[in-house]
């Protein structure tokens, strides 16, 4: 069956992107004129995904009422307000009554213009006991970054936290998008704050959950300061991306 859902993560803060999130959330600030999160939206529709769960905590009213309930584009919203961040991982757990068997998650923070549907083929490539895949990002300059370190199928191993004391085998970035099956909400504890990278993937890691990497190309960018979103926006025009050109394609 084909992945119809996305949960993005639209929480945070946006401290670093300061006057303008005061805004607005940092999900919410214009990229050559339409929200971040519009953009995002658009490009899940392309390949195929319909019902999106989003979360809110800073200044929620912006985001909803600028998409409502979805309906202009053709696609569903549901809506959770947090009254206090719960963490990456506790986040999605919220929405486990809504969620599907399998769904995609973004960190609302990025402007991805990643081929989902090349994703979900790699995904489908994956052993049938796999719980999960991350996009990674294999290098040996991660001395500012949370890493995984896989084996020769992809499969994570482990995960070390930043700072680093020793190079590992293998070691890949941990980057913002995931295709997760529900059974691994069953991991998150209920009322706890809880990260996917500390918390989540180390213990699903640990009981044995075959969880893995996923590799390409495709353009993305998480904006979380004023320099990132002018040079996510010069990606774009630089090749002649503009938003109705984009929402089209």
């Amino acid at each position: 069956m084909k992945i119809r859902q996305a949960v993005l993560l639209c929480g945070g803060e946006g401290t670093r992107l300061r006057p303008y999130t005061y805004t607005m959330s940092k999900q919410m600030i214009p990229i050559l004129g339409h929200p971040l999160t519009e953009w995002n939206i658009v490009q899940f529709k392309k390949h195929g995904i319909t019902d999106f769960l989003i979360n809110l905590y800073t200044k929620p009213e912006v985001m909803r009422d600028y998409l409502g309930d979805g309906s202009k584009w053709g696609v569903r919203i549901t809506y959770n307000l947090e009254s206090a961040p719960p963490g990456v991982a506790g986040s999605v757990k919220l929405f486990e009554k809504y969620a599907d068997d399998e769904f995609f998650v973004i960190y609302g923070d990025t402007l991805s213009l990643a081929d989902y549907s090349k994703m979900e083929q790699a995904w489908r490539s994956k052993p049938a006991a796999a719980i999960g895949m991350q996009r990674t990002q294999k290098t040996d300059d991660y001395q500012d970054a949370d890493v995984a370190e896989l084996d020769a199928d992809g499969k994570f191993i482990a995960i070390h936290p930043k700072p680093h004391d020793r190079a590992y085998p293998n070691a890949h970035r941990m980057r913002g998008i995931f295709i997760l099956k529900k059974k691994i909400l069953s991991y998150i504890p209920a009322g706890r704050y809880y990260e996917i990278g500390r918390d989540l993937l180390p213990d699903v890691i640990g009981r044995g959950e075959p969880f893995y990497s996923y590799e390409c190309g495709d353009y993305s960018k998480g904006i979380d300061t004023v320099e990132k979103w002018r040079e996510a926006e010069k990606y774009l025009v630089d090749r002649g991306i503009s938003y109705e050109n984009f929402a089209k394609a």
